[in-house]
């Protein structure tokens, strides 16, 4: 890519590539895929935790139509995982069950420590989960301090 329309080069790096907050992986073919934003990764304790990837396993559960996962601020991690889910119009599950299920397939550190239930997702015109304002949202819905040294729960 050569640049951003009219923007400067301010975003290039020292070896020529532009600094986008895409986080990609190229297989063996070459072939390039965007995997999700680097602003969005979760930082645990020092684990790098992937909204996308945990998004993916939880996807596989039937009862959930949609799911975002997010960071929110925690006192003893810094920041730790919780998966907004929006459920199938016929499922009939409480959160504590998915929970469960998580943990009995996805590595303990990947585990969301919260999974809250949503009707909808506030979403862009084009149809994007907009997870900044999910974000604040659900540090407002759980109590918790946006300020990550100031934490109240």
């Amino acid at each position: 890519m050569i640049g951003y329309g009219s923007r400067d080069d301010s975003d290039r790096t020292t070896d020529g590539w532009i600094a986008s907050g895409d986080l990609a992986q190229m297989d063996d073919d070459g072939f390039v895929s965007i995997v999700g934003r680097k602003k969005e990764m979760i930082i645990r304790g020092g684990e790098n935790l992937s909204p996308v990837e945990i998004e993916s396993y939880m996807k596989e559960h039937g009862a959930i139509a949609d799911v975002a996962v997010i960071g929110v601020p925690d006192a003893r991690y810094g920041e730790v995982a919780c998966a907004v889910v929006r459920l199938r119009p016929d499922a009939e599950i409480e959160s504590a069950d998915i929970l469960d299920w998580c943990r009995a397939r996805i590595s303990r550190w990947k585990v969301p420590e919260f999974i809250e239930l949503v009707e909808d997702f506030p979403m862009t015109p084009s149809g994007k989960i907009q997870k900044f304002k999910l974000q604040e949202n659900m540090i407002e819905r759980l109590g918790l301090s946006a300020n990550k040294g100031d934490f109240t729960k």
